[in-house]
């Protein structure tokens, strides 16, 4: 995949839409997005700039490969003081063929849920662009609703105490047969996945959830997991021996602890992903 013409096909596409340009390279640390490690993922790929956040989306898969923020303090109070209100829509940047459409999740039996969380934007018209269906996968409501938001919440959370975080989220595939939804065939991920980088803390790392419909699991991985189990590095500017760590969100339904029978387990649960 070569990234600067995808760059290049984003700006021309968010000129064509009229959305206020931001540059797609400062959704991450020292201003490089997520790489592909897995070559196979770059087929229909498409880059697409928002304002407050840059997708890449497969037109295979019908949904993002990832979603890239940087959250800041300042636009987490902005986010908490913007009423919460939006209406999933496709994303008419896509070619035909290449997007999820609405009709695609009716019945379906799972939530259409944001990869970059409509609660992390700062107004209105951000709010509105997190809702096209460019930056959602096929959710189950179990986890959607509950850990997933935890999750969410505490990365949040943690930008407003410490000023900053890079996040990266996205689905992952790792099954024989895969399922899907709708007429358009939009693939049901058997896991999604939450990159974070803390430039203060100097630390980064992965939760990742299962997305079953009942009783849905969490863990932590390390990036260098998520990397060889996903094909995506989220933070490809971060040091290799930052991408074996864990960085700890202040959740109540993940487990943290520094025992060797839980790191053991922690790579056990690396087939999450």
């Amino acid at each position: 995949m070569r990234v600067p013409s995808l760059l290049a096909c984003a700006m021309l596409l968010m000129l064509a839409s009229g959305a206020r340009a931001a540059p797609c390279e400062s959704m991450g640390p020292d201003g490089r997005l997520p790489a592909l490690t897995n070559e196979k993922l770059s087929a229909q790929a498409r880059l697409l700039c928002n304002t407050a956040f840059v997708v890449l989306h497969s037109g295979i898969a019908h949904e993002p490969i990832w979603s890239a923020e940087h959250l800041t303090a300042e636009s987490i109070r902005a986010a908490e003081s913007t009423p919460r209100r939006g209406e999933f829509q496709p994303d008419e940047r896509l070619p035909a063929g290449e997007g999820a459409q609405l009709e695609d999740y009716v019945h379906s039996g799972y939530d259409r849920s944001h990869m970059t969380p409509s609660g992390d934007m700062p107004d209105e018209a951000t709010q509105a662009e997190s809702f096209r269906l460019s930056n959602v996968v096929p959710q189950s409501a179990a986890l959607n609703r509950g850990r997933w938001e935890e999750i969410e919440s505490a990365v949040r959370r943690l930008a407003e105490k410490d000023g900053e975080v890079y996040v990266v989220t996205g689905p992952a595939f790792r099954a024989r047969r895969l399922s899907s939804i709708g007429h358009d065939r939009v693939l049901v991920p058997t896991s999604t996945w939450k990159a974070i980088y803390d430039p203060r803390q100097h630390a980064a790392g992965v939760y990742v959830c299962h997305n079953t419909l009942r009783n849905p699991t969490c863990a932590r991985v390390t990036i260098a997991v998520l990397i060889r189990t996903v094909g995506v590095d989220p933070f490809p500017a971060l040091p290799a021996a930052l991408k074996q760590t864990y960085i700890t969100l202040p959740l109540r339904t993940v487990r943290h602890t520094t025992s060797r029978r839980h790191k053991r387990r922690v790579h056990q649960l690396a087939v999450l992903i």
